[in-house]
């Protein structure tokens, strides 16, 4: 499916003073001002946004990748106060080869008896921790912030991962009134750039003459005399360097939206992505240029393809799980619950393996292809055509460019003759074809032999469904009490389970009365939180006050009470880019009203049904009254995961009826 691009509104503004854009040269007249020129509701705004990445060369290590940053903030208001603290992810490799960050220098600037007071970040209120095994953090919170302050920071990064270089974005959370970008690199790196989100940046372009200088040892003969002075040989290379620049200014911010699967696949940046190096007197080598040169290279690396192959360390095991049975769908059963019940998920992503599927297997817990891998190989051996697939989760994105981080997660395809399904055994409650919602993403490649690839999409066609029955007591002062029994299905029930049992059933309770608004539940009960293959089946006995209107004589009330939808989350005017629910769904409420002694039917609201373009959704309200009853069912569906944005107005109106029609309200009236 295609993914389909936002266009960005720039609003171009004339300075009222000349702004003087170096470090520490922050004017009073941008600490005065009150609002932002380009978004008058924004919470806070840079001022100004500088990165530079480049290559330098050090004699020991060779090549390193440096990236130098200088940003200028204003807070406008106290929602704002979140960007006063700065946070840097540094990735640390297996062999010992981290990132780190030096040089950091931070003010904060404010205004007192009308001078400019600026107050430095000291070392002390900076601090590095681990944030996981791949990943360390340095964060820093700048002093004296309030609402009209403005922070400035700036440092470096230096990194030995020369082939990733990260992202060059453009837009923001919050406005940008200046921004510059630059990526300068030499002549033996080529590397293509992919654009995504709004506008088309293009950069201006420029080649620099750089030198390094270079110390290579001379190997000396055996009967050699001993001279340090000759052990060396010294000299310089002139090459050229490519300079990238971006030079923007005044661009909006991009706000996030109900259902969007990641925000940041909308937002406008760029991705250098690196095709060959050919360094002097060196073969060209090649990395990642195609989506097949990406699988390929998954495929062949020891931490992936070599894993499939690994069979003696589950063979006993599994010939005694599935020895007797033949029967393919009851054997791949089997094995992924043997799976499931057997390897704990660490919660750590990734398509390679941490310390190999063996020592997963052995001290039973391991990352995401620790599990999926060891499942796929499982099956294999027990004569099921199984094979992984390479997945981004929602968090990740959508792999629109080919890179090695396109894809940062693996399930696995099984393929029989008369059915398909995907099987994910990180999640104890997913089952085929019922993967984790982080993995709901678009489409994953399917890894064949030799390193083949074909898309699936991992989306699923079932209906996910939350039907609603209660049996409702309503008195005279608008409290209501009565009986709710509620059964949920696949994405429902898988989401259920995860935080009953995660919870327990105490915290989960006080989460649910919580929910609703202080309503008081006893009686309560949960049938086959363990149970896979039946639908979760919740039941509860309630009370909540405060759930009818009374004027005069008169009750008013909406059937559906506290579990009418009240709100459109659909508001903005247009949007650009799809609505993602994720799964289809259908929520379907059948309550019986007993009405309050004294007391009759005035009016009801009306019955009707309506539906969205190409069966996209539909709606259907029944009510009725009986003596001394209201009844109402009332149904609501969509019919697929993803509403492309041509179909956008027509799902806001869609919703917008459904509010109306949920708080449409019975009258009754004393008798």
């Amino acid at each position: 499916m295609r993914v389909l691009i936002v266009v960005l509104g720039l609003c171009f503004t004339i300075p009222t003073f000349s702004q003087n854009y170096n470090f520490g040269k922050v004017s009073i007249e941008e600490v005065k001002e009150k609002t932002c020129s380009i978004d008058s509701t924004a919470n806070a705004a840079y001022l100004y946004k500088y990165r530079k990445t480049y290559f330098e060369y050090e004699r020991e290590q060779g090549f390193e990748l440096k990236t130098e940053v200088h940003e200028r903030i204003k807070i406008y208001n106290q929602e704002g106060l979140d960007y006063a603290t700065k946070k840097m992810r540094l990735y640390q490799g297996s062999n010992g080869n981290r990132e780190e960050v030096s040089t950091i220098k931070a003010y904060s600037y404010n205004l007192k008896d009308g001078k400019l007071i600026k107050l430095k970040l000291d070392k002390s209120g900076i601090f590095k921790t681990k944030a996981n095994k791949y990943n360390n953090e340095v964060k820093f919170t700048m002093p004296d912030v309030k609402q009209g302050s403005v922070i400035e920071y700036k440092y470096e990064i230096t990194s030995p991962f020369w082939s990733n270089v990260g992202e060059f974005i453009f837009q923001h959370d919050i406005p940008v009134k200046k921004l510059e970008s630059i990526f300068e690199v030499p002549e033996y790196f080529s590397f293509k750039s992919n654009t995504k989100g709004y506008f088309m940046v293009k950069p201006a372009k420029e080649s620099k003459r750089a030198k390094l200088l270079y110390k290579n040892e001379i190997p000396l003969s055996e009967n050699a005399p001993m001279d340090p002075t000759i052990h060396y040989r010294t000299g310089e290379v002139e090459y050229k360097n490519e300079v990238f620049n971006y030079n923007l200014t005044d661009i909006g911010a991009l706000k996030d939206e109900p259902y969007v699967n990641n925000i940041n696949n909308y937002r406008s940046s760029v991705k250098y992505e690196l095709s060959y190096t050919k360094f002097p007197n060196s073969t060209v080598e090649y990395y990642s240029t195609t989506w097949e040169d990406v699988v390929k290279t998954i495929y062949r690396s020891s931490n992936f393809g070599d894993e499939l192959n690994k069979t003696s360390y589950f063979k006993k095991d599994i010939d005694n799980i599935v020895g007797s049975i033949s029967d393919p769908q009851k054997r791949t059963a089997l094995i992924f619950n043997y799976v499931k019940s057997h390897i704990n998920w660490n919660g750590y992503y990734g398509y390679f393996v941490d310390e190999g599927v063996k020592k997963a297997y052995k001290e039973q817990t391991g990352n995401v292809a620790d599990i999926n891998l060891m499942l796929t190989a499982m099956l294999n051996y027990a004569g099921i055509n199984a094979y992984p697939v390479l997945v981004s989760t929602r968090r990740n994105g959508v792999p629109l460019f080919p890179t090695r981080e396109g894809y940062n997660y693996v399930v696995t395809y099984v393929k029989m003759p008369e059915m398909t399904f995907l099987l994910d055994a990180t999640s104890k409650y997913s089952y085929p074809n019922l993967l984790p919602f982080r993995a709901l993403n678009w489409q994953g490649r399917i890894i064949a032999e030799k390193g083949n690839s074909t898309l699936i999409d991992l989306y699923p066609n079932s209906i996910s469904k939350d039907m609603v029955g209660m049996m409702v007591n309503l008195d005279e002062n608008g409290t209501i009490k009565g009986k709710c029994r509620n059964t949920k299905t696949n994405h429902k029930a898988l989401s259920f389970r995860r935080d009953f049992n995660r919870k327990g059933e105490d915290d989960f309770l006080d989460d649910l009365e919580n929910k609703y608004g202080g309503m008081e539940i006893s009686e309560f009960i949960v049938k086959n939180n363990a149970d896979l293959a039946k639908p979760i089946i919740e039941s509860f006995t309630f009370e909540k006050e405060n759930q009818a209107d009374i004027i005069g004589d008169k009750i008013y009330f909406s059937p559906l009470f506290y579990m009418r939808m009240s709100e459109n989350p659909f508001k903005i005017e247009n949007r650009e880019f799809p609505v993602d629910f994720g799964y289809p769904y259908e929520t379907k409420y059948r309550f019986t009203i007993n009405l309050p002694d004294g007391y009759k039917v005035e009016s009801l609201p009306k019955s009707e049904a309506f539906k969205m373009a190409d069966d996209l959704g539909f709606f259907s309200y029944k009510i009725s009254n009986d003596k001394e009853k209201v009844q109402v069912i009332v149904s609501s569906k969509i019919n697929s995961s993803i509403i492309a944005p041509q179909y956008y107005e027509a799902l806001k109106s869609y919703f917008s009826m459904i509010v109306k029609k949920e708080t449409d309200q019975v009258v009754l009236t004393r008798i």
